[in-house]
């Protein structure tokens, strides 16, 4: 047998070429590896394939991330080992946010957890106070143990802070009468707005002006205090009586101007001024009630309501709204506080029902109102569109599925409600009760002559602006604590004892009024709930636990098989 050295230094110098040809692709692999590496800390994107774009984030969350100067960090109060599956989802979603505005903000935010039981002692109550002022209260939550259910202190909240300063937000918000995970769906869906209105508090803490027209009964039992209070930190709030306002410049520095239950009329001069600030763009929020009664005459033989006139009335008009001469009760209803009688040397208050005090749970789906628990009104008129071209009509609020409109005049006694209602005779469902106007508006002095003093001046004949109408005056206004005479704060009613969202819905429209495309616009996001089908589960478990289980190991084995039988091809061949 003989060999065949040609052969084999052939052999050599192809192993030669095939181990150079290696190392040159591998070379190509590292490099690009690098580049792309190197282009990763220039370059920045993310790509979002759910259906609902989940991880996306709103045009003016990424304008007020791009604008961030400094870094920040943001604590997750939510924390506890033993969270159930919907508050471990919870606190997921919201480190994935924070995750979300780090990759696309200019500087840095960090996320840890922080659990505010864990301060010291002879911290931990003013730490929990500082919490309750960033509208952060503690959650008694329920939790599954070997030894039965245990009650567990939750702080569903986040800190947002920088060298200098922090501030909080809630984060478990959702309508009464939601269920559990259609809460927790709803807070998942609000965290992009939660968390950049803190963002945007802490580094933009700039407050835009609001005027409270006064000088003519406005709020006059709390003064403005519940508006003062509940805009306090985000927004400026101006007392401006109309009668000194020389020119409707005087007015146009104001990002809004509230007109919250006046009860005498706005002489021609003032409408003017009123009507000229809207057409400059300008934004009205309008609260006035179709009734007028004397509630310490309730007692006896009752109050009498009567229709209150107000020449407010031809500006809403001319806008598209009307005030009804009437009022509403629904069933729906809170109470009132009627003496009892004394016990002892003390006068005793009893809760009475109370059907012109009611709670508004019915919401549009929008940026003011989306995800907003019940809203108080007390004795509110109903409202009606009427026509005016290039104004578009939103409702926001709605009665219950059974109310009914009262007309006027009325007599109303504190005896009224002493049997239970008849259900048949509230047959009304969804009555609006607070609409936004918005687009081209037409001025109430179009073709007509102007007061005397701005004669002879340019007159806007119309103009883009927003309009919110109410029915009724005193939902901005808070109520009095009967312990102690004591102002509350806005929607808290000592009476049931409960917190309406007076408050937020007010901080909502001044956002939207101010900024509509800002923010407030991440509200409108919508996420599905996709439950799985608890019967397929059941039926086709095993199934997909051996898929899962043998499914890769079947794929390893297959592919190792295939790659045997290429290389034995391949180096036969050879061979």
């Amino acid at each position: 047998m003989g060999f065949s050295w040609g052969n084999g230094l052939d052999f050599e110098e192809e192993m030669k070429q095939l181990l150079s040809n290696r190392l040159l692709l591998l070379g190509i692999l590292g490099l690009g590896v690098l580049v792309l590496f190197g282009l990763g800390q220039k370059l920045r994107f993310r790509i979002d394939l759910t259906e609902e774009k989940r991880y996306s984030l709103h045009a003016s969350t990424l304008q007020l991330l791009g604008e961030i100067d400094r870094p920040l960090h943001v604590d997750i109060l939510l924390t506890g080992e033993q969270l159930p599956g919907g508050m471990r989802r919870l606190q997921k979603s919201i480190e994935e946010t924070v995750r979300t505005f780090n990759a696309y903000s200019s500087e840095s935010i960090t996320v840890s957890y922080f659990d505010p039981l864990e301060v010291t002692d002879s911290l931990k109550e003013d730490f929990i106070f500082t919490l309750a002022d960033y509208g952060i209260r503690p959650t008694n939550l329920f939790v599954n143990q070997a030894t039965g259910q245990q009650a567990q202190l939750i702080f569903p909240g986040i800190l947002v802070s920088d060298d200098t300063y922090e501030t909080g937000a809630l984060i478990l918000k959702g309508e009464r009468g939601m269920s559990a995970e259609q809460t927790l769906n709803a807070s998942i869906e609000n965290l992009e707005f939660e968390l950049a209105q803190a963002i945007q508090k802490l580094v933009y803490p700039q407050k835009s002006a609001i005027a409270l027209i006064i000088g003519h009964g406005e709020l006059a039992e709390d003064d403005g205090f519940g508006m003062v209070e509940a805009l306090d930190g985000r927004y400026e709030l101006f007392k401006v009586p109309l009668e000194q306002a020389k020119k409707v410049e005087d007015l146009s520095s104001f990002a809004a101007v509230f007109i919250l239950g006046p009860d005498s009329n706005f002489t021609d001069r003032e409408l003017f001024l009123l009507d000229q600030y809207l057409m400059g763009g300008g934004n009205l929020v309008v609260a006035t009630e179709g009734a007028r009664l004397n509630l310490s005459q309730l007692v006896g033989e009752g109050a009498l309501a009567l229709p209150q006139q107000n020449s407010l009335d031809r500006l809403l008009f001319r806008y598209g709204i009307r005030v009804n001469k009437d009022l509403i009760q629904d069933l729906n209803f809170g109470v009132i506080p009627v003496m009892g009688g004394n016990f002892g040397n003390q006068e005793q208050l009893v809760p009475m029902p109370w059907l012109y005090h009611f709670h508004a749970s019915r919401m549009q789906v929008h940026p003011i109102t989306k995800g907003l628990d019940q809203v108080g009104f007390r004795f509110a008129s109903s409202l009606d569109t009427v026509k005016a071209d290039g104004v578009k009509k939103t409702p926001l609020l709605f009665s219950s599925e059974r109310s009914r409109i009262l007309p006027l005049p009325l007599r109303i006694s504190l005896t009224a409600f002493q049997e239970p209602p008849l259900e048949s005779e509230f047959g009304v469902s969804n009555l609006p009760l607070a609409y936004l106007l918005e687009g081209k508006f037409t001025s109430l002095f179009k073709n007509r002559f102007v007061p005397e003093e701005f004669a002879g001046g340019a007159v806007k004949d119309s103009g883009i602006g927003k309009v919110l109408a109410l029915g009724d005056a005193s939902l901005f206004q808070s109520q009095v604590n009967p312990a102690d005479q004591e102002l509350l704060p806005l929607g808290e009613d000592p009476i049931e004892q409960t917190t309406f969202a007076n408050k937020q819905f007010l901080v909502n429209v001044v956002q939207y009024l101010t900024d509509p495309e800002g923010i407030i616009s991440t509200r409108t996001k919508v996420l599905q709930i996709r439950p799985l089908d608890k019967v397929m589960v059941a039926e086709e478990k095993q199934f997909w636990q051996w898929v899962n289980v043998g499914g890769p190991v079947l794929f390893l084995v297959l592919m190792g098989g295939v790659i045997g039988l290429f290389r034995v091809k391949r180096f036969s061949r050879r061979g």
